[in-house]
């Protein structure tokens, strides 16, 4: 099966040995690596609270996203990562500002920690006919 590799210059670095994004199916589905709420310039995490770090890792997104040829509205399948899943009513509040109906499919997992010491991370699925 092709692959083909799609860096994000507007994201930050990858941190580890990943892409951004990975393309198949003929460039059709493509599967977007986590964010967390780096800043791309800095590469540190965003100052601010629960709500600040989920707003900057869907900006992080949509940056692989765009570079991929897509939008949120091509996202089909979002899992989102939480350090503490008493947040989970804020990541709402901050994905309506992101996305519209018809909403992507949604998977919300608690977990003990992410990298870099984060609170969020969210990884999709985009598919582009």
């Amino acid at each position: 099966m092709p692959k083909t590799i799609i860096a994000a210059p507007a994201a930050p670095k990858a941190i580890g040995p990943y892409s951004h994004a990975l393309a198949v199916s003929g460039g059709t589905t493509i599967y977007l690596s986590g964010q967390i709420p780096l800043n791309p310039d800095t590469m540190n995490l965003v100052e601010g609270d629960f709500e600040a770090q989920a707003r900057q890792a869907f900006h992080n997104l949509a940056a692989v996203a765009e570079a991929a040829g897509g939008d949120f509205s091509n996202l089909v399948k979002l899992t989102l990562y939480l350090t503490d899943l008493a947040n989970f009513p804020v990541v709402n509040t901050v994905m309506a500002e992101f996305f519209s109906d018809p909403y992507p499919a949604r998977a919300a997992v608690g977990v003990a920690q992410l990298p870099r010491g984060a609170a969020f991370e969210v990884e999709a699925i985009m598919v582009i006919d």
